[in-house]
């Protein structure tokens, strides 16, 4: 897989300050299956308080043991993952800024609207990719594209003069300009209701290879191994390890080294032993039925890509801890697969597609804003998208920042959507905003998407004027959403083949609920060793979702109707002290 140079953020120390929150009494001395200590408050499904003494909206919250408990133990907390490092070079607070190699003006674009600028615009970005990369300029003004723009190299960066001076004025839709694209799993639906993008960031032969299979309508797998899951080779076998661990040991090293980008390859048994781990283990997940859920094990084996920082014998470290146990009968090996773009970028610029009335649901035509696609390493910054159907994408991306991004105009199906084993990944300092038009009957509104067994992903610091926390099925796990404030309106989609909701380790933290909506945030009826902590009082109305695995759920809820009072007030910020370099 494709290198980009690496940048390690020291380990500054210490924990971060202490939740300030409600006292919660009744924790049972219990193990989780997974061998983790379980500090639960002791509840039966059904038996979950509707407030956590101490909670109080406007009083002064008393101290909860749960930062404290989270802070003994970061990489391996039953119930909050850690997240301290997702985002692109570990989550960097400066993202690089290469120098400028190309300008699209000296390659023919136009800036006054007047003609087609997508050509040269993309001649621009591939002369940048020859040069071995850069920044390609996009100077102040107006670019019509009749085209999508794709960003196929790594280390090359589309750079305008900013989300107010630079706009990219789209005409066309993915589906006039590549044809339509079907669901690999049959029905009359559109895949670019979840994919692609007009500005589509995905590494040159893999980008190559799924349009050509769209055009043949042979619908593809989206993810690192290529379209049939099949390109790629063993590098290693692994030795058993732990979740939280940040090495492993190998059977040779001999074919790895520093700075290289692997995949971790996790292959699942015929009892299901890895989905049931996703899920936390337990009698739940055990009496699951997961044999008919066909679309959910088509996700397995499990990729996750990591960068190696250091080799010393057969010991393996990595840039991440495990997300998973490595676990012998799950085969865990590390694999080679397709070329990743990485350290490539888009700043700086405003996407608009035509004025359109929104599809009906599953039917988008493509009128996308930006996705990255087999991405490592890469980001958006200072970016808007209008009028589109879907908004940001991240799709078999890993390590990818969208900062200070907005979605607005007409409305979204999905604002932000992260799937197909997307992992790692930082939204922060987001925005999505309220419709401008009344929604169309049959059309859907989701908002911050994930799905696929996507994992270890965090949304910080945003504003939703509309949507929900769209938690799509195909068991996702161990994502974060905090200090997040919501218009909770929106509706989560899934088919019930994708399987469950929810995988262990879900964290609602500081969340704002403006309509007092339960559903999707509020997570301990639902979602398996969860934590939900300093949410606003919410109801249950509109969708209202039940456990998909019986019995105790194992979760946390802390602080509840005190979102303006819990301590620390951002998770994802409050973890960065336990990076490791």
């Amino acid at each position: 897989m494709a290198l980009g140079r690496l940048s390690r953020r020291r380990f500054v120390g210490g924990a971060a300050a202490v939740v300030a929150s409600a006292t919660t009494a009744g924790f049972t001395p219990d193990r989780s299956p997974d061998g983790i200590p379980d500090r639960s408050p002791a509840r039966s499904r059904g038996g979950i308080p509707d407030r956590i003494p101490g909670g109080t909206p406007g009083g002064t919250p008393g101290r909860t043991p749960l930062w404290e408990e989270y802070a003994a133990a970061p990489y391996t907390h039953p119930q909050i993952p850690y997240v301290g490092s997702a985002g692109a070079h570990a989550g960097a607070g400066r993202l690089p800024r290469p120098p400028v190699v190309e300008n699209v003006l000296a390659h023919g674009a136009t800036p006054d609207g007047s003609g087609d600028s997508a050509p040269a615009i993309n001649r621009a970005l591939a002369a940048a990719g020859a040069r071995g990369g850069g920044t390609v300029l996009v100077p102040p003004g107006t670019y019509r594209i009749d085209g999508y723009l794709h960003i196929g190299d790594s280390g090359v960066v589309l750079r305008g003069a900013g989300s107010g001076r630079t706009t990219l004025r789209a005409t066309h839709s993915l589906t006039e300009l590549i044809g339509p694209y079907g669901s690999r799993y049959g029905g009359d639906k559109s895949a670019w209701s979840w994919a692609g993008g007009l500005i589509w960031l995905s590494p040159r032969a893999r980008h190559a290879s799924l349009v050509a299979a769209i055009r043949e309508r042979a619908w593809p797998f989206e993810g690192w191994t290529g379209n049939r899951r099949d390109e790629w080779a063993t590098l290693t076998a692994v030795g058993p390890a732990r979740r939280g661990d940040h090495t492993l040991t190998v059977a040779d090293p001999s074919g790895l080294r520093r700075g290289q980008l692997v995949l971790l390859r996790l292959a699942d048994d015929a009892g299901h032993t890895l989905l049931e781990h996703m899920a936390g283990g337990g009698p739940g997940p055990e009496a699951y039925s997961w044999d008919d859920k066909t679309k959910l094990t088509s996700y397995v084996p499990y990729e996750w890509p990591v960068r190696i920082t250091r080799i010393k014998g057969a010991r393996v470290h990595l840039e991440r801890p495990l997300p998973l146990d490595a676990r012998p009968e799950w085969d865990p090996r590390l694999v080679s697969g397709v070329e990743a773009l990485t350290g490539s970028g888009v700043t700086g610029l405003t996407l608009e597609a035509p004025f359109v009335g929104q599809s009906p649901h599953l039917l988008d035509k493509g009128y996308n804003g930006v996705t990255f696609q087999c991405a490592y390493d890469c980001w958006a910054e200072d970016v808007v998208v209008r009028d589109v159907d879907n908004g940001f994408g991240l799709v078999a991306a890993s390590a990818c920042t969208l900062r200070r991004t907005r979605v607005e105009g007409r409305g979204s199906h999905h604002p932000y959507f992260c799937r197909e084993g997307s992992h790692d990944n930082l939204v922060e300092d987001f925005r999505i905003g309220a419709r401008t038009v009344p929604a169309p009957a049959g059309t859907q509104l989701h908002g911050i998407n994930v799905e696929g067994l996507s994992s270890h992903n965090v949304w910080s610091r945003g504003v939703m004027e509309t949507g929900t926390f769209d938690t799509h099925r195909g068991m996702p796990f161990a994502c974060v959403r905090t200090e997040i404030t919501v218009r909770n309106d929106g509706r989560h989609g899934g088919d019930a083949s994708a399987g469950p909701l929810y995988g262990a380790r879900f964290t609602h933290w500081n969340v704002t609920v403006t309509n007092g909506r339960a559903g999707l945030v509020r997570l301990d009826s639902v979602a398996p060793y969860s934590a939900t902590v300093g949410i606003s009082e919410v109801r249950e109305f509109d969708q209202t979702d039940v456990p998909d695995f019986t019995g105790d759920l194992h979760t946390r809820l802390e602080a509840y109707g005190a979102p303006d009072a819990v301590r620390p007030r951002n998770l994802y910020e409050a973890q960065k002290p336990f990076r490791r370099s």
